[in-house]
């Protein structure tokens, strides 16, 4: 007999419609103002600090969190309110993105109190960025490979090896660091633990690592017999598998999972809007924004079930792996159906699309390819 997956209608109640009017009124007065342009997969590609810093002061980082370590003690559906709208509008926000959506909650779920009160505040204030040190060379999606060690020492511990594919880093005021403390690799998801690693720190070294369209959002980061403090183990011992699974939900359930090509979306709606009797666009429109909502309701139901603290790693995985292929036929859509040819550093509607074309190929590797979320979804249900 196999599982179901629950993803329940949810609905936004007035309060948040009334804080997505606020969050839409101020960035049509930053656009206006010229303080940013769109981007597509701007959460990953555009860090702006001075945004970050903008959008603490406004209170929509670290919303979430209470009002004891700097946030605002609002619900996972407010927050849920003004990721999206960011995200539609293409805003510079990959600096604080990372912090702010799953190692703030991990801090909160996992941390000590000294280890809450040195990153969190700092975190809500949008003052703070964080690089997750997952992925490691020649291992692929295969998490549980991991070389990285580290050994406790007199002074704390020492962690030896390299990550890859760190988002950040090279900005990052600190990193999570997955490293295996007991055991060997073939112990798979035992003897695993997580370290928070504050950056610059002797013995790192951030190598970057150039998109093909010649940007910096990657590195590769060489741990050569760091010693962090005794302090810097975040949760518990061994228990590093489980706190990155559930920090997974986080990273893999939020809407920029489906949302990273809506700016290209919008745009060649407006362009549609103004050139009325275009029927084969417009029905290509239409089919694209019905999968649109649909996976916006997915998205929307499992931020309000970790807002009642149910576990959600199966279902956020369904939603990654449908909303990273929906990004790309976004792409592919308003290809094939415009005729327009992508020019990079063009306006509207040409350089948006050369950035999503020369961004799809990560749509559906990072934070796990959609073979391994298959296979997470395939377990979960009890398929074999």
């Amino acid at each position: 007999m196999t599982a179901t997956i629950h993803l329940s209608p949810h609905r936004l109640d007035p309060a948040a419609s009334e804080l997505r009017d606020e969050v839409r009124s101020f960035l049509s007065a930053e656009l206006a103002a010229g303080a940013f342009t769109p981007r597509c997969d701007a959460w990953m590609s555009a860090p702006d600090p001075a945004f970050s810093r903008l959008l603490g002061a406004r209170g929509w980082i670290g919303m979430t969190l209470p009002t004891a370590y700097g946030g605002h003690g609002r619900s996972a559906l407010d927050r849920f309110v003004v990721t999206e709208e960011l995200l539609a509008s293409g805003a510079p926000v990959a600096a604080h993105w990372i912090a702010d959506r799953q190692m703030a909650p991990s801090l909160l779920r996992h941390g000590t109190e000294a280890q809450r009160r040195r990153y969190l505040p700092s975190i809500a204030r949008g003052e703070c960025y964080f690089a997750i040190g997952m992925s490691e060379p020649d291992a692929g999606s295969d998490l549980a490979s991991v070389r990285t060690r580290a050994r406790e020492v007199a002074d704390g511990w020492e962690i030896t090896g390299t990550k890859i594919w760190t988002t950040g880093a090279h900005y990052a005021h600190a990193m999570v660091v997955l490293a295996r403390t007991d055991g060997t690799s073939t112990d798979r998801h035992a003897g695993l633990s997580q370290f928070l690693v504050d950056l610059p720190a002797p013995g790192v070294e951030i190598r970057p690592i150039l998109t093909i369209d010649g940007e910096h959002h990657f590195n590769e980061v060489v741990f050569d017999s760091v010693v962090v403090p005794h302090g810097s183990l975040l949760g518990e011992r061994g228990a590093g598998w489980r706190q990155v699974t559930a920090e997974l939900a986080y990273e893999r359930s939020g809407p920029e999972r489906l949302m990273s090509t809506v700016p290209l979306l919008r745009a060649w709606a407006e362009q549609l809007g103004e050139r009325p009797g275009e029927t084969v666009a417009q029905r290509a429109l239409g089919g694209l924004t019905a999968r649109a909502w649909t996976l916006r309701q997915m998205s929307l139901s499992v931020a309000a079930a970790l807002a009642r603290g149910r576990s959600t790693e199966v279902a956020a995985a369904l939603v990654k792996d449908l909303g990273s292929r929906f990004e790309g036929d976004v792409v592919e859509t308003v290809r094939q159906v415009t005729g327009i040819e992508p020019r990079r550093g063009a306006d509207g509607l040409e350089g948006l699309l050369a950035e999503a074309v020369l961004h799809t190929p990560a749509f559906t590797l990072r934070g796990g390819t959609n073979e391994i979320l298959r296979s997470v979804v395939a377990r979960g249900l009890g398929v074999r």
